[in-house]
């Protein structure tokens, strides 16, 4: 039976992330992923990676920051400093026993257009990834194309897909090219919404059709962990942090047995 994870989330609301993390880890959890977004938080990203470790959590990768992403696509010096800033991200993260990064390549709603400036940058990345033993999967975030061209053009076994069913929910409309990404999933981000945004709900609180999408991740020879990327906020905050992470422990083990049956 596949791994059940959970997102160390630092936008939960009106919680410490310590109570985040202890609340994960008394829910049952036994992996999740970190944000390493190098922000300024009261309990940075090296203490949250230390508090994992010291509850016995496995951390199975790293989310690492967007912040200035789409400069990566244009001349000049900001696109070019992102190359050092994802190599030391990736680095970091190696030393603290983490081998698999997720990445952005675009953010918002419109970016700069995909061409080499910005797929040699990638490749700058991804190849000192590599070197260190470092697989690098880059998100399909609300932007068609970016993935395809980054992906089409580099196909180094260490560089695939983090696959985030609530963005193919609401900015894709269900509509994704499996066949093109079959067997680069990485990772997964499963979460639910409405279509109406990017919320971040349990899965079945959404419209989200389960069944299908977990089909197609089998079909796609998807094998990880079924690893959600949950928020506590909306109306979760009528229950509390411990009770959050215990429905999602329970919503984790119905997807466990969609994984088996589809």
């Amino acid at each position: 039976m596949r791994e059940l994870a959970m997102c160390v989330q630092n936008s939960n609301e009106n919680v410490s992330i310590e109570d985040t993390i202890y609340a994960i880890k008394n829910a049952g959890f036994k992996n999740v992923f970190v944000q390493w977004y190098d922000k300024d938080w009261e309990f940075s990203q090296e203490e949250q990676v230390a508090l994992c470790k010291k509850l016995g959590l496995n951390i199975i990768f790293a989310h690492l920051g967007y912040q200035n992403i789409n400069s990566i696509w244009e001349e000049g010096e900001e696109g070019e400093s992102l190359i050092e800033r994802y190599k030391t991200d990736i680095w970091n993260c190696k030393q603290n026993g983490i081998s698999l990064v997720i990445m952005h390549l675009t953010s918002k709603k419109v970016a700069p257009m995909y061409g080499e400036i910005g797929l040699n940058r990638i490749r700058k990345i991804t190849e000192y990834a590599k070197e260190i033993g470092v697989k690098v999967a880059f998100e399909n975030t609300r932007l068609r194309g970016y993935l395809e061209y980054v992906l089409g053009n580099i196909k180094d076994e260490n560089v695939g897909l983090c696959f985030d069913i609530g963005h193919y929910h609401t900015h894709f409309n269900d509509e994704f090219d499996f066949e093109f990404f079959k067997d680069r999933i990485f990772a997964v981000h499963l979460h639910d919404n409405d279509k109406t945004g990017d919320l971040h709900l349990m899965p079945f609180d959404g419209t989200i059709d389960w069944k299908n999408g977990i089909k197609k991740l089998k079909e796609s020879n998807y094998d990880g962990p079924i690893t959600m990327e949950l928020c506590y906020r909306y109306e979760y905050l009528k229950m509390p942090i411990d009770e959050f992470y215990e429905k999602g422990f329970e919503v984790g083990k119905k997807l466990q047995k969609i994984f088996e049956k589809e």
